[in-house]
């Protein structure tokens, strides 16, 4: 019987006992700096300015986190910003052409 790893063990027992959870689970596994580097050089993403520009600063607020994640079989930039009003926004915004994909 394989030895699981005690992270891999809790998540596992937790899918069990919570089975409609499930689809609440993280849906972006995020890049290292590395290899969002590496995305914007060989095209795969537009650059962080070119993203932003995308979701103007004035309608949806001031930037507090940026992440570059793959979600599915593509590239998208997790955008965290502070509405206006003081709201917590997270846009999310196709990482190779700039669209909006969503906003919570």
């Amino acid at each position: 019987m394989p030895v699981l790893s005690r992270p891999l063990l809790v998540l596992l027992i937790g899918l069990a006992a919570f089975p409609g959870q499930a689809a609440d689970l993280p849906r972006h596994v995020c890049l290292s700096k590395v290899e969002q580097r590496a995305a914007v050089h060989s095209h795969q993403a537009i650059s962080l300015a070119q993203a932003l520009k995308a979701r103007t600063r004035a309608r949806h607020g001031d930037l507090v986190r940026a992440r570059l994640c793959r979600e599915g079989d593509r590239l998208v930039y997790v955008l965290t910003l502070l509405g206006r009003s003081g709201k917590v926004i997270t846009a999310t915004v196709d990482a190779a052409t700039g669209a909006p994909v969503s906003a919570r």
